[in-house]
């Protein structure tokens, strides 16, 4: 069984009351209970940390080294995080930085990401959807990348 861990960084606890028009209305909690179901059905094993203290989500990171992948979305330390980045540099499982809010399209300084560089993709701007695609390359196109090689 794959073991996927998925880390929420800083005000994502804060999701369902927090800008809606920019966030939606679901909670983190229902996102988890969403993906929890899907990874059910897939026999995907999913851990679930939510923190708002860098340190904290760094930990997160580095304990999950050895998980099939984490799907993180580091909220505001996506855009200035380098002890972020570099724990995910220092650790071999793949990582894909998710948003939910289309990034590109809003404030200039939440264009760049720090971590972008050492993740094996991103994905933003389908809300809790943006959970649901990355799991979905963790049950089905990490596997066919593997059966291409």
């Amino acid at each position: 069984m794959k073991k996927i861990s998925v880390i929420n960084g800083p005000n994502l606890n804060l999701l369902g009351t927090r800008e809606p028009g920019t966030y939606g209305t679901d909670t983190l909690e229902d996102i988890q209970v969403y993906l929890s179901q899907i990874a059910a059905r897939e026999g995907v094993s999913l851990t679930f940390f939510q923190s708002n203290v860098e340190g904290e989500i760094v930990s997160a990171i580095q304990d999950a080294s050895a998980f099939d992948g984490i799907i993180l979305n580091a909220g505001a330390y996506t855009h200035y995080s380098i002890a972020i980045r570099d724990a995910i540099a220092a650790i071999s499982a793949p990582v894909i930085e998710i948003h939910l809010s289309n990034v590109h399209a809003r404030e200039e300084f939440r264009q760049t990401s720090m971590i972008a560089p050492v993740c094996r993709g991103v994905i933003a701007g389908f809300g809790k959807e943006s959970y649901r695609l990355a799991l979905l390359f963790f049950t089905v196109a990490q596997e066919s990348e593997a059966q291409k090689r």
